[in-house]
């Protein structure tokens, strides 16, 4: 017997089932991740995002679809981790957000879904790549939506729709060359079946599903441009303007904000346009604060709104290095809010540390192991008692989830510097300059970072092949701005190749921070090879205590 349509009911009990068989299988799609470091976590970041959602469902009101939806969007956004967390989140936003214009989901209204949850995922990301989770879900929508054009079975339509995704899949090492080398298929597309796959036995048999953890291994079976992204133009504009719409028509919310961003990139620059629900948050640095409010006004009514003369407020007060060297994790909250504040994400004592001194205000604890959620970096940022607080994510796979946040902060303006490792977000925190305004310290910040080569040194969890590569479990990896430059069984053999390979003739600092494992008299040893061996270059070692990697470089 044909299932004619999805209620709200059923929606819950798919949705906390796909989220339990994501989690029953996420060591798995952990195991798919490309590197083999000992922080492949795509598994684990999916999981932890489709979970913060199922938790929000699982309270909801079951007999309102609306409330179902509204909170599988707002539990993906605020839970995302990792860059395919954040897609995925962007996914499911596009999906809740067809959904909860309807009372049910027919054929149609899932096809319509699907597609706006791909497209809102594509708009999340800058350069998407074929042969990832963007494409199996692409794939998905587009069976699901000529399905649904001539069947009004829903669960055959979603079946067979999941079908062409699983094979679309397994061709995803035709379509990514580094797939292919190490013999896996995309990670996230494959956490994205399992969300499916669990969704859809939960809609065969009528009830929320268990899914016992499964022991796979990889023989058996075979992720910017975020809408609220901050320019940077070298034109600078003197009245920083804020407010936040309370929009005439919710259901254009989304549309209107792409509107609205791409007028206000004709008068200004620093723009930040959020549209979610029924508000949109807007930011812009412009030297006509008035036709941004008479345009805003078209939409709906105005709160919140500020407007600071740049110019004579980056004068006003000048916060000393001293001062921020006083503030640690847990310092309270100033009651005098100040101008500039700053987040690090970071991991180790030592690096930490490094990071307070400074300036920094706030540190989430996070990285290479551990990717925090968008919602850590939300709360990290209210913390932070500043008008302005940049977010130094420090690694590539945070950057998402820090943007991500940085649309959803109603009360602050946050600035997200590209940071994609610890040695960067160093660089970038030396670089500032309380004298200077906001617009030329992004820009010093973000041209510091191109001065900077990172590389480290951690060991392998499974065998592979990587760039003509042969790896085995347990072998010392050299990675050296995200390839593997050096493979080896002995650390200091490691160490060496690795540095070789990223110092040049323009090298000038090499800044070793060596992890909980290294011993400091080895570290101090490395460091005095490096002077010996290569006479142009300052070392400087220090202790960062970083688990997993044994050494962090920065080559400079």
């Amino acid at each position: 017997m044909a299932i004619e349509y999805i209620d709200s009911i059923t929606l819950k009990k798919m949705f906390v089932s796909g989220a339990k068989k994501l989690e029953s299988k996420k060591a798995y799609v952990d195991k798919l991740n490309v590197f083999p470091v000992p922080d492949g976590d795509t598994g684990t970041n999916m999981s932890l995002t489709i979970l913060s959602a199922a938790k929000e469902v699982s309270s909801c009101d079951f007999n309102n679809i609306k409330e179902v939806a509204k909170a599988i969007s707002s539990g993906s956004l605020r839970g995302a981790r990792g860059n395919s967390g954040v897609i995925l989140s962007q996914l499911l936003r596009g999906f809740a957000k067809v959904i909860g214009e309807n009372e049910r989901i027919d054929t149609l209204v899932l096809a319509q879904s699907f597609q706006k949850g791909v497209e809102t995922a594509y708009r999340a990301v800058m350069k998407p790549k074929e042969g990832t989770i963007l494409t199996v879900a692409r794939e998905m929508a587009e069976r699901v939506s000529m399905l649904s054009v001539d069947s009004n079975d829903v669960e055959f339509v979603f079946r067979e729709g999941i079908k062409h995704a699983e094979e679309v899949l397994q061709k995803t090492p035709e379509m990514l060359d580094v797939l292919k080398q190490a013999g896996v298929v995309d990670a996230g597309g494959q956490g994205l079946i399992y969300i499916f796959r669990g969704a859809l036995k939960s809609l065969e048999e009528g009830k929320e599903l268990d899914f016992d953890i499964a022991s796979d291994t990889l023989t058996k079976e075979n992720d910017v441009h975020l809408d609220g992204s901050l320019a940077t133009e070298n034109i600078k504009f003197g009245y920083c303007t804020e407010f936040i719409i309370n929009v005439n028509n919710p259901a254009s919310t989304e549309e209107d904000s792409y509107t609205f961003r791409d007028y206000l990139e004709t008068l200004g620059d620093s723009i930040v346009v959020a549209g979610y629900d029924d508000i949109i948050k807007v930011h812009v640095h412009t030297n006509d604060p008035g036709l941004a409010i008479q345009k805003a006004l078209e939409l709906g009514e105005l709160v919140n709104l500020k407007i600071d003369n740049m110019r004579q407020q980056h004068s006003a007060r000048v916060i000393s290095k001293e001062e921020h060297e006083a503030v640690n994790i847990t310092t309270p909250i100033p009651e005098e809010r100040k101008e500039i504040g700053f987040v690090a994400v970071s991991i180790g004592e030592g690096l930490n540390e490094i990071f307070r001194s400074l300036g920094v205000d706030y540190i989430i604890k996070g990285g290479q192991t551990m990717n925090p959620s968008t919602e850590d970096v939300l709360n990290a940022i209210k913390e932070v008692n500043a008008d302005n607080v940049f977010i130094l994510p420090n690694n590539k796979n945070i950057i998402l989830a820090a943007k991500q946040a940085s649309e959803l902060c109603e009360d602050k303006n946050v600035i997200v510097i590209n940071s994609k490792s610890i040695p960067q977000g160093i660089s970038a925190m030396i670089s500032f300059e309380f004298e200077k305004d906001i617009e030329e310290n992004i820009e010093n910040m973000e041209e510091s970072m191109l001065d900077v080569s990172t590389g480290q040194l951690t060991f392998a969890v499974r065998d592979t092949s990587i760039d003509e590569k042969e790896i085995r479990e347990g072998d010392i990896l050299g990675i050296g701005n995200d390839k593997i430059l050096s493979v080896q069984k002995d650390l200091d053999i490691a160490a060496k190749e690795l540095v070789k390979q990223l110092i040049n003739d323009e090298s000038e600092l090499v800044i070793i921070y060596y992890g909980q494992e290294v011993d400091k008299d080895i570290a101090d040893e490395f460091g005095k090879y490096i002077e010996e061996n290569y006479e142009d270059c300052d070392v400087e070692v220090h202790y960062g205590g970083q688990p997993l990697y044994y050494y962090i470089l920065s080559v400079e």
